[in-house]
């Protein structure tokens, strides 16, 4: 068995997550709002978040892949800055749900529908901040081995198997479990 890629940075306060933080496991995603394979992995980590509901928590870290994904960057931009005002995984779960519609007015609908003030959204955007936190979430990626999206880690480990909901949740499980 090759040696798995661990996570350069570990899970911190300043990162997104759902679920317990003292948590037995830590699921991290490096994702990207237009990557259909993260579009398709979106309801299966919601599943596996109500199975494992007292022992997962779920972590979500940028990856946005610009070359493949012309809206890739600027969505991850706006769920930052959306992020900012308390309301990341509102905007999160709104970006996967409507993947086929990322363009710039779309996205302003968006934290609008979320109940994010759009101005504030605008002007941090445009200030630079939110793009400098996807831009650190992206060299991370990068140097935790993450080579494509979506990239889970449990635990710290870079996870290579499917991530289909019958296997990913006997994996977790194997590790909650310790064997």
């Amino acid at each position: 068995m090759s040696e798995r890629a661990l996570l350069s940075i570990p899970v911190g306060p300043e990162d997104h997550s759902r679920g317990p933080l003292d948590a037995k496991l830590t699921l991290v995603e490096y994702g990207d709002y237009q990557c259909l394979y993260c579009g398709q992995a979106h309801p299966i980590l919601e599943k596996l978040l109500t199975t494992f509901a007292d022992s997962m928590r779920l972590v979500f870290r940028n990856l946005p892949l610009a070359d493949v994904h012309p809206y890739a960057e600027a969505s991850a931009e706006v769920a930052e800055a959306v992020g900012r005002q308390g309301k990341f995984w509102e905007i999160h779960d709104t970006l996967f749900e409507n993947q086929s519609d990322l363009s710039a007015e779309a996205l302003l609908r968006y934290v609008a529908d979320v109940g994010a003030d759009v101005k504030t959204v605008t002007k941090e955007i445009a200030d630079g901040g939110p793009r400098q936190r996807v831009e650190a979430d992206f060299e991370i990626a990068i140097r935790s081995g993450a080579n494509g999206t979506p990239t889970f880690f449990v635990n710290g480990m870079r996870y290579d198997g499917s991530w289909l909901y019958e296997p990913f949740s006997e994996y977790l499980a194997q590790v909650l479990n310790g064997s």
